[in-house]
């Protein structure tokens, strides 16, 4: 049986709080500096099982955690897991965090930090879990498990449930990502765009994508229709079209619509499922000049979708001029982020990509198609009208970088907090 190194430490209801720096269950209370300490104490439930509290003095300067060391062996994988409450702290995920530091036989350091990531929203108690599993470096001998709180004047955490212990390698999470390059000319109608675009997305299927994105605008580019007269309801013509070969081909679409809802139209994209039923839609905000003087009405929300391979998002051309898109997608948790575009800057794309660490899709008339994995580089690429480019990819290996390592596990608890977030 594999060795396990656990710590587990659960709570239902705290009783007898214990002193400030206690040492219990190995847990110790430190700071790297005392003046900015956090008040800390230990609480047992009816069970004996134990909690660490963390808590603000009325300092924004407080940083402080609770840490414990455990043995490992080099090149093993490890799970970590841990749950979190808070009390009074504006941003968890800047100010909350656990932390993995690997230490090698000479009580050095590794920089290869793990930052274990929450696996969803709170549950209704008010408890976060967090978690990661982990490949201990070759020269690993030691883990120091660390729960931190910091930057909250009035803030408290309680920790719960901490557990290292070893564990079988993540399974692959493999998907085959499509995107369309082809821009129709002298067609006649969205009908027709659509039996033009519908063909391409066959061929997709047919060569094993899990998902197919679509440029932007499908129903007008080539045939001289407005976006106003190519307007439609979502669900629509279009998203009835897309569902049938959805279904047929047990396959995702996305794709660039213009939607009208009352008086307005947006510039949309649907997201279709492999079952044929509209998913999810994007209602594009960045809208540049000529979208505005073509009477569109900018969307005001960036939902994220759930689907069989992992959490997606969508932004629409301009959208990836501007950094706020694509990092509200990102922060909501999309590990891919499909793009319908018409044309753009390359650059601007492929920095999505990086300082968001997601990989996207993106499907283009005068913009290159192509797919761009977290390092901003282009893995797939269009070169002919029409052609489909495909990639697969692995969504649950991490990109480690030479000093950042898993720079998508550290971007929330060390990016600038906004004044209005504060």
């Amino acid at each position: 049986m594999p060795r396990l190194v656990l710590a587990f430490l659960t709570v239902l209801a705290g009783l007898g709080a214990g002193p400030a720096g206690a040492d219990e269950e190995g847990w110790t209370a430190y700071a790297v500096r005392d003046e900015i300490a956090p008040r800390s104490w230990t609480e047992r439930d009816a069970g004996g099982r134990l909690l660490l509290g963390l808590g603000g003095k009325g300092d924004a300067a407080v940083d402080g955690r609770w840490v414990r060391e455990v043995p490992v062996d080099p090149d093993r994988v490890y799970a970590f897991q841990a749950a979190y409450r808070t009390l009074r702290v504006g941003n968890p995920e800047r100010s909350v965090l656990a932390r993995v530091v690997w230490i090698d036989g000479s009580d050095r350091s590794r920089r290869a930090m793990e930052y274990p990531a929450a696996t969803g929203t709170p549950d209704e108690s008010g408890w976060t879990v967090v978690s990661g599993v982990y490949r201990a470096p070759e020269e690993a001998t030691r883990a120091r498990l660390e729960l931190h709180l910091r930057w909250a004047a009035e803030g408290e955490v309680l920790w719960r449930d901490v557990a290292l212990r070893e564990a079988d390698p993540p399974e692959p999470r493999r998907v085959r990502l499509a995107a369309v390059n082809h821009q129709p000319k002298e067609t006649r109608s969205p009908a027709e765009n659509r039996q033009v675009f519908g063909g391409l997305v066959e061929q997709a299927a047919e060569r094993g994508a899990d998902v197919v994105v679509l440029p932007e605008g499908i129903t007008v580019v080539g045939n001289g229709f407005t976006y106003a007269g190519a307007a439609e309801p979502v669900p629509g013509p279009t998203t009835t079209f897309l569902g049938k070969l959805a279904r047929r081909h047990q396959v995702w679409v996305v794709a660039g619509v213009y939607e009208r809802e009352g008086t307005r139209v947006y510039n949309t994209a649907v997201l279709v499922g492999r079952d044929g039923k509209l998913a999810g839609r994007y209602r594009k905000m960045s809208l540049p000049d000529e979208e505005i003087e073509g009477g569109l009405t900018p969307g005001a929300d960036t939902p994220v979708f759930e689907t069989d391979f992992g959490r997606v998002g969508i932004m629409i051309c301009w959208d990836s001029s501007y950094p706020e898109v694509a990092r509200a997608l990102a922060a909501r948790g999309a590990e891919v982020i499909f793009l319908p575009i018409w044309g753009g800057e390359e650059a601007l794309v492929s920095a999505r990509a990086m300082e968001n660490q997601v990989y996207i899709v993106a499907s283009g008339y005068d913009f290159r198609t192509g797919i761009f994995d977290r390092r901003g580089q282009r893995i797939a690429d269009a070169r002919e009208d029409p052609e489909i480019v495909m990639a697969e990819v692995d969504l649950g290996e991490r990109t480690l970088w030479p000093w950042l390592r898993d720079w998508r596990a550290r971007i929330w608890r060390e990016a600038p907090v906004w004044a209005e977030e504060r």
